[in-house]
């Protein structure tokens, strides 16, 4: 991808490079004088980085930019997400934004809201019962507001509500003062306008450019011949990710799959977005079959992360030409499924690493095998590590600068570059059994090397146990950096919006 935004550009940040050119067109839903003004500020701010504001959708739009009313719900055949296609004759499928606004007193007051149904174990469902949410809804609400705050909890209902995954909740009483992100995996990073509605709207439209600029890496391919059953019993890997689930089950590492119709009842949504997906993800190498075993998609059925069974696994061998995808050998005899969306991700990041050799009496096969032996994704945050046992490979800064969304090409590369850097991989004698890197607005990825004596994902467990890994339910959604504190350990510190 080449970066296309004009040289002559004054900008706050850099942006990432590669950046294409776009196409936006803005579909008006409910209208209100602060709506108004935003939505002019970005079709502006998209025209000034060079991009193609249409007056009406043509096929092949990469963006619609359209409107919702704050707590109240949309009729589906109203939401552009589910009827655009066939609205406006579209081959292809548009990132839909939706702008709601909101002021600042009325968010305080359901922020406070949220915080104090909250605290209720097991909730009141009389507390969640708001206009066009499914009766079930209050179970996904608590969830995720259990692991994300009260923020993460009104999100999910705006989501609901507004019938679109990508909200921009605009706050401010008679102009825009600040814009939340929101998406699919609960990000909420913000654009605050500091008095340069320049800045402001250059922001706002450099996220939705990085967003649609971002290609998925899932089109894996299945590689002949399959593995027999036979083999794959005598695979260590297996069973042990079906141990692995259940300790960092008693970790409550993974939060519950979140499930559209739990949220919201519309006939056509399976159509257009998955029906439900997983949190998080994780696979260890296995030496006898040259092979990562990796958990399978959670869109493509419910998968428990806590609980998984040989059919929720999968066999990566090896990443695609162009990374478009990953890899994946078949096993007879047992369900193959399509691996995580993190599947590149979790194989790429070996590329640029060292290989290491295993040997008796440490271990029971000779194989020359990755530097890193087990990784681990989920939707959290490390509030603090220690040191002597875990190394923090930050991603580069335009990352936190400009999320990027999971399951893409961008994420993938970020990742594998974070990796690439850390010491404690390049060097495998490090004495540094872990390393880990925050993906803002998103989650956590956990590299464990191999340690004798010790199972897949041990090392990464017993430092949760031991405070030596802090995990935290908190995901940071701008600039951090690690710092000491009185016993040693290094804590997060997280830069103010």
């Amino acid at each position: 991808m080449v970066n296309a935004l004009p040289l002559a550009l004054n900008l706050e940040k850099s942006p990432h490079p590669w950046l294409k050119r776009v196409s936006i067109a803005f579909v008006p839903g409910p209208m209100d004088p602060v709506l108004e003004e935003t939505a002019q500020g970005i079709l502006q701010s998209f025209r000034l980085l060079g991009h193609e504001v249409q007056d009406t959708p043509k096929d092949g739009v990469d963006i619609l930019l359209t409107t919702a009313t704050y707590g109240v719900p949309l009729n589906w055949r109203q939401s552009l997400v589910l009827t655009a296609r066939k609205r406006f004759g579209l081959t292809n499928k548009p990132a839909v934004f939706t702008m709601v606004h909101v002021t600042p007193q009325r968010l305080e007051q359901d922020l406070a809201y949220f915080e104090a149904i909250l605290k209720k174990e097991p909730p009141d469902p009389a507390d969640y019962n708001f206009p066009g949410l499914a009766p079930q809804a209050y179970r996904v609400l608590f969830e995720q507001g259990r692991r994300g705050g009260p923020i993460l909890a009104l999100q999910r209902m705006i989501q609901s509500q507004a019938m679109g995954l990508k909200i921009q909740l605009v706050v401010g009483d008679e102009h825009p003062e600040y814009v939340y992100h929101f998406d699919l995996v609960g990000a909420y990073p913000k654009s605050v306008n500091r008095g340069d509605p320049t800045l402001f709207y250059h922001d706002i439209a450099l996220r939705m450019t990085t967003t649609v600029s971002t290609r998925e890496v899932t089109d894996h391919e299945v590689v002949p011949p399959s593995i027999p059953y036979d083999e794959w019993r005598s695979w260590d890997a297996p069973k042990a990710m079906l141990n692995a689930a259940r300790e960092l089950g008693k970790r409550n590492f993974f939060t519950e799959m979140v499930r559209i119709n739990d949220l919201v009842k519309v006939p056509a949504v399976q159509d257009s977005v998955a029906s439900q997906y997983s949190e998080g993800c994780f696979g260890t190498w296995e030496p006898r079959g040259n092979a990562l075993v990796a958990t399978i998609t959670g869109s493509a059925r419910p998968v428990d992360k806590d609980n998984i069974t040989e059919d929720d696994l999968a066999v990566l061998v090896g990443v695609r030409p162009g990374r478009v995808g990953a890899l994946v050998k078949h096993v007879e005899g047992k369900r193959n499924d399509p691996p995580s969306s993190e599947a590149v991700e979790m194989m790429d990041m070996d590329t640029p690493l060292p290989r290491v050799h295993l040997a008796p009496p440490d271990w029971n096969i000779e194989a020359e095998v990755p530097v890193v032996r087990s990784k681990l994704h989920g939707h959290r945050g490390v509030k603090a590590f220690d040191p002597e046992l875990v190394e923090y490979a930050p991603l580069e800064p335009v990352y936190f600068d400009y999320i990027v969304s999971c399951a893409t090409d961008a994420q993938a590369q970020g990742v594998r570059d974070a990796f690439a850097r850390a010491q404690c991989l390049l060097n495998p004698d490090d004495p540094r059994q872990i390393a880990f890197t925050i993906l803002p607005g998103h989650g956590v990825v956990i590299a464990e090397k191999w340690v004798p004596g010790k199972v897949p994902f041990q090392a990464i467990w017993e430092a949760m146990d031991s405070g030596q890994l802090v995990i935290d339910s908190h995901v940071p959604q701008n600039h951090i950096r690690y710092l000491p504190d009185e016993d040693g350990r290094m804590v997060v510190h997280e830069a103010d919006f």
